[in-house]
């Protein structure tokens, strides 16, 4: 099947490769043209501008947007938008606001053009272990698509199906989903990142007291000195909270036990805000999540072992480097 990409950064470029591996032709595009001449290199079709970029893609087409969230994405859609036809989808695969994705829906659908909003997860490590979708808006071309999806997704692998799923159909558990009409997916993929951060702020906070646990104002024969990368590799057997984040965390203390190399600033990219938002407006408590978010605020004015912890995390799994600070 054929597909576009606009965005060859650490997702999309890898997102192309993983497709063409397996037999998926590729039309790119990029602003930086030694991306696009990159993976022309690996066998992808490049274009030189978004007007080449569309002539080349075959009808219905369908173009998938992987930019930053925000002005960008907002601008390469509406361009996009006015040089596609009736019939052609158009995908955000990037971080957007739900509430984005329902306005530019209804745009494009007075020009007969179809919108899929998709939160996808598997930062660095997506082109071998796969990408975790959450597919809102048109059912129809989600259902056209569904190859594209299919390839980009873990698959089932060697993860037994839930007790009880036994028998039901389901996509969920090959690693994508169709969630509902323009938006969802976006919702929930924003949650989905809001989750994230309580999880890692449990972990970073888990091995500060840990790690601390030689403080002086202890009784001596309180104090303990643990071996941090130990304590996470043990844990990633058997224990009731291991998980990916955990295997990354190991990674991390591994490679830099102190983890000097982080300052621990730690960003935020917008989900985490966005969630909690969509808490206030339902009236619905989310103590954890807000808590980690507001501890990421704070991260920028001091640092503690936890937020380098987050930091570390961060670089792990999405490649993020932390942000040269002011001054």
């Amino acid at each position: 099947m054929q597909l576009g990409m606009i965005g060859l950064g650490r997702m999309g470029g890898n997102m192309v490769r993983r497709l063409m591996r397996n037999g998926h032709q590729c039309v790119v595009f990029d602003l930086n043209p030694s991306n696009v001449s990159g993976l022309a290199g690996e066998g992808a079709t490049g274009a030189a501008s978004m007007e080449d970029f569309v002539a080349k893609l075959t009808k219905p087409r369908a173009a998938w947007v992987m930019v930053p969230a925000g002005a960008a994405t907002e601008s390469t859609v509406m361009k996009l938008a006015g040089l596609m036809e009736p019939g052609d989808t158009i995908i955000d695969g990037g971080n957007s606001y739900f509430k984005d994705d329902v306005r530019r829906s209804k745009i494009l659908k007075e020009q007969g053009i179809h919108y899929l909003d998709v939160g996808t997860s598997g930062g660095v490590w997506g082109i071998d272990r796969g990408y975790c979708m959450m597919i809102g808006g048109s059912k129809e071309s989600a259902v056209r698509l569904d190859p594209i999806f299919k390839t980009l997704a873990p698959g089932v692998g060697d993860v037994p199906p839930t007790h009880g799923r036994e028998g039901k159909k389901s996509t969920a558990e090959s690693g994508y989903l169709y969630c509902g009409p323009s938006g969802a997916g976006h919702f929930v993929k924003m949650v989905h990142n809001g989750i994230e951060y309580g999880l890692m702020q449990a972990y970073a906070e888990g091995f500060d007291v840990m790690k601390n646990a030689t403080s002086e104002e202890l009784p001596e024969d309180h104090r303990y000195t643990f071996d941090l990368p130990d304590i996470a590799e043990l844990w990633r057997r058997g224990s009731v909270v291991g998980s990916w984040l955990l295997d990354l965390t190991a990674m991390a203390l591994t490679e830099d036990p102190a983890l000097s190399r982080f300052t621990g600033t730690v960003q935020d990219s917008g989900e985490g805000r966005w969630t909690i938002m969509a808490a206030i407006e339902e009236a619905v408590p989310c103590d954890v999540l807000s808590a980690s978010l507001f501890t990421r605020f704070r991260s920028r004015q001091d640092h503690t072992f936890a937020e380098k912890m987050l930091s570390g995390m961060r670089n792990k799994f999405g490649g993020h480097v932390e942000r040269a600070s002011g001054g």
